[in-house]
């Protein structure tokens, strides 16, 4: 079968493509702002040493702040989405470059603004605030720089610190750069008989083939590959566990987990309390591997089984106009007002529907205060991609209620919360379609998507974590860390997660040395904490009805307005306790018994 042709993108239909002069009609009105931008931040540089002085040039000053910083993201987005939609045009690099280097010009102009701030009493800024009622919307900012005081360095040791970014990302780069240039993986026999390499690409598509000797060969020929520079490997590895624990100690923190939780004021009960209440439901896992064993039909389970389709049979297209219907149905139970949103989304230019020559792969939402988000498809008529379409536009509405609400410097919000959103979007999508569906084998075919998200969300996400938060102590400790070390511990982490139903392949010890996440530290727990959220939050709603929405919609008004834990909490879900975890896993077991109802 040929396979199917990508047009480039002057030959798709615009009604597909999202309206990016919403932004800026051409470049050259772009390029107009640009000059503009770079002049307003040589003038907010010159506000260096005289924040302190008065209430109203502090004023003046985080004003001025805040209209350059629009200004510059209008600039940045704009300039990332026009190469985005065709990357082999150099013109489009260009600009994106030159995004990226006034982002860098203006963060320089603005490095003074923190450690300047400090020098400041509580006292006097309270005073400031009574003297000028502009500053009292920059309450919470001040509060979160006083809130950083005992772990900021003296102005000489701060500006040393700053100078060492580029040294710190010195483990992540060697890594990024073997993962993606260096490293080459062999040739085995794809599905047809025919020599294909392995590629990072490729690899899922071999390991959900329904040839298993397709499976086993693609395992071996990526584990066998990184097992030849263990050493290597681990040695970038371990430089970023140093980077981490000099930083926390400088910087006088406990430890860098309650350093990396502190961006975000994140309790460190949180991150044990995930890694607790997983262990304490692992019989649940057990019980899904067991399941998978069964319906594969195979004598022993291998890590090369664990990702191919339980009903690798069943094929359902969806095309975009139908998808749109099902999302708009499934989010129902969010409201009418944020039904009208969504509609507004559907059809006004924010989406980005079709593949197209040199257009970015995968998907994303990203926008612009004071405008609609934006958000990038490469829509396959797939069922998996109505899907990412709902998981998208949870972000975008998270964006879009935000930003309306929210003044500036409180529109964006931390990474903890930003896939609850989209994840209850995806929750909502699943009970509706599991609803309405008629044919057993989709409704095998649903219940096993959604158990491989808990599989790989809730459970793979916290096995990192742990992991990192093992070697991490180790490296704290004064324990010595070894590429031979870091193998034996991820090998009894697999076995605590996969238990006695898998096979303990070998190979998968070096799963760690290929994982990209683990350079930037403690940040994949938030992807099990925040699907526990969403979890929790969807079948709220779904009970609650009215309620439950409006907490959930002042959940997505919030911005940065107050800590992601708060904000949780006000929508009703508690992340310090075990409890949203808890309501997850048992869910994960109710799909479990659903889906064994589904066999023959």
């Amino acid at each position: 079968m040929a396979e199917k042709e990508i047009k480039k993108r002057s030959q798709t239909d615009k009604k597909y493509h999202w309206r990016i002069e919403d932004l800026y009609y051409d470049t050259e009105s772009w390029q107009k702002d640009f000059d503009r931008v770079k002049i307003m931040s040589q003038e907010l540089a010159a506000y260096e040493g005289t924040l302190t002085k008065s209430a109203k040039i502090l004023l003046e000053f985080l004003e001025k702040k805040d209209q350059t910083g629009k200004l510059l993201e209008a600039i940045y987005v704009y300039a990332n989405q026009k190469y985005h939609e065709d990357t082999s045009v150099s013109e489009f690099q260009r600009l994106s470059d030159l995004a990226a280097g006034l982002m860098s010009h203006y963060s320089s102009a603005i490095s003074f603004v923190e450690p300047e701030l400090l020098e400041l009493s509580e006292e006097l800024l309270e005073d400031f605030e009574k003297e000028e009622q502009g500053l009292q919307k920059y309450h919470r900012f001040f509060q979160e720089i006083f809130r950083h005081r005992e772990h900021t360095c003296s102005k000489e040791i701060e500006t040393l610190l700053a100078q060492t970014t580029e040294l710190a990302e010195t483990a992540s780069n060697i890594f990024s750069m073997f993962n993606n240039a260096d490293i080459t993986f062999p040739e085995i026999q794809d599905e047809d008989g025919q020599l294909c390499r392995i590629t990072h690409a490729r690899y899922m598509n071999f390991m959900q083939s329904s040839n298993r000797n397709v499976r086993k060969d693609a395992f071996l020929g990526l584990y066998h590959t990184y097992q030849k520079f263990k050493n290597t490997l681990g040695a970038a590895f371990i430089g970023n566990l140093k980077k981490d624990a000099f930083y926390a100690k400088i910087r006088k923190y406990s430890s860098s987990l309650a350093m990396a939780l502190d961006d975000a004021n994140i309790p460190e009960v949180v991150y044990h309390t995930l890694i607790q209440t997983v262990h304490n439901h692992m019989d649940a896992m057990y019980q899904y591997l067991s399941l998978r064993k069964e319906v594969l039909h195979v004598e022993e389970l291998h890590f090369y089984d664990i990702y191919v389709p339980m009903m690798p049979d069943f094929k359902k297209t969806v095309c975009f106009e139908d998808a749109k219907e099902l999302v708009k149905k499934a989010l129902e139970p969010l409201g009418e007002e944020y039904g009208k949103v969504l509609l507004e989304g559907f059809h006004n230019g924010w989406i980005d529907v079709y593949e197209n020559e040199g257009k970015r792969s995968g998907a994303y939402s990203w926008g612009a205060y004071g405008t609609h988000p934006f958000v990038l498809l490469n829509y396959q008529d797939q069922l998996n991609d109505v899907f990412t379409l709902a998981h998208e536009m949870g972000h975008a509405l998270h964006s879009w209620f935000s930003d309306k609400t929210q003044p500036y410097h409180y529109a964006g919000y931390k990474i903890f919360v930003a896939e609850v959103a989209s994840t209850c979007n995806e929750a909502l999508l699943m009970d509706y379609l599991l609803k309405h569906c008629v044919d057993k084998k989709e409704r095998a075919y649903l219940i096993n998507y959604f158990l491989e998200q808990f599989r790989t969300t809730l459970y793979r996400q916290t096995m990192f974590a742990e992991f990192e938060l093992k070697t991490h102590e180790w490296q704290e400790q004064g324990k010595g860390v070894t590429a031979d070390s870091l193998c034996k511990l991820y090998l009894e982490l697999n076995q605590l997660y996969f238990g006695k139903e898998v096979v303990m392949d070998e190979e998968i010890a070096m799963e760690w040395a290929r994982i990209p996440h683990f350079y930037n530290s403690y940040y994949v727990y938030q992807y099990a904490t925040g699907y526990a959220a969403a979890i929790a939050l969807s079948r709220r709603i779904l009970k609650e009805g009215e309620c439950a929405v409006k907490d959930y919609l002042r959940f997505l008004q919030g911005g940065s307005s107050k800590d992601p834990i708060d904000l949780l909490r006000d929508a009703g879900v508690d992340m310090t306790s075990e409890r949203p975890i808890e309501e997850a896993l048992k869910f994960f077991e109710e799909l479990i018994g659903q889906y064994k109802e589904c066999l023959p």
